[in-house]
């Protein structure tokens, strides 16, 4: 076994616990950082079957961006993690069947693709970059799916930023169009105040000492 042989087993046993953890996290953040893990490891075995172009991608939207963008969100949220989990079990048998057929049909594709790839087409594919016959024939034929595929990253962005600014009752701010309106007259108010209380009556005198001394003579 050589070394890049050496590589990619370890980049694909790292990946696959990787991805385990991201389901089996108890804590979304722990999640999320698992996931991140996982793209990681992904883009590095991109790198090794020399497709540099999506590795780079990989790194740049998901690790870069989106990925960074849903820890944000996850720690903003506030989520019920037992409120979460009600319902797993429950729906657990129905999700092992459907992740099985998505796996199976995964492979089928896949395997079937690399039988029928004529050897002089992968001679030709090691001459050409694959970053330029990328982009060549994404702007081509498929160039109306990426149009969507941006304009639904767009809505996505702006969906979870929307999110984050929900009304909350445990939360203070002040309106940015009360702070521009403001004036130094209504920060401060001048109260006019007498200089001097008005007088106190008088208390009533007090009784004298002879006075008392006869009363109790009496």
């Amino acid at each position: 076994m050589d070394v890049k042989t050496g590589f990619f087993y370890l980049f694909s046993v790292v990946l696959l616990f990787a991805a385990f953890r991201v389901i089996t996290a108890r804590n979304p953040v722990h999640a999320v950082l698992y996931l991140m893990l996982a793209f990681s490891q992904a883009s590095a075995v991109w790198l090794l079957l020399q497709a540099e172009f999506l590795a780079i991608v990989l790194v740049l939207v998901y690790l870069g961006a989106v990925m960074v963008l849903f820890l944000f969100v996850v720690m903003m949220l506030d989520l019920n993690i037992d409120t979460m989990r009600q319902g797993f079990w429950k729906h657990f048998p129905l999700a092992a069947v459907v992740g099985v057929v998505i796996a199976l049909e995964m492979a089928y594709v896949l395997m079937g693709g690399f039988r029928q790839v004529p050897a002089a087409a992968q001679s030709a594919a090691s001459q050409v970059s694959n970053t330029k016959a990328l982009g060549v024939l994404l702007y081509t034929e498929y160039l109306y799916p990426v149009q969507i595929a941006a304009v639904i990253l767009v809505v996505a962005m702006i969906a979870a930023i929307a999110l984050t600014l929900r009304t909350r009752k445990d939360t203070k701010f002040v309106h940015v169009d009360d702070q521009v309106r403001v004036k130094a007259r209504d920060r401060m108010a001048l109260v006019k105040m007498a200089a001097t209380q008005p007088a106190q009556p008088p208390a009533p005198p007090a009784e004298t000492a002879p006075a008392a001394a006869a009363e109790k003579k009496a």
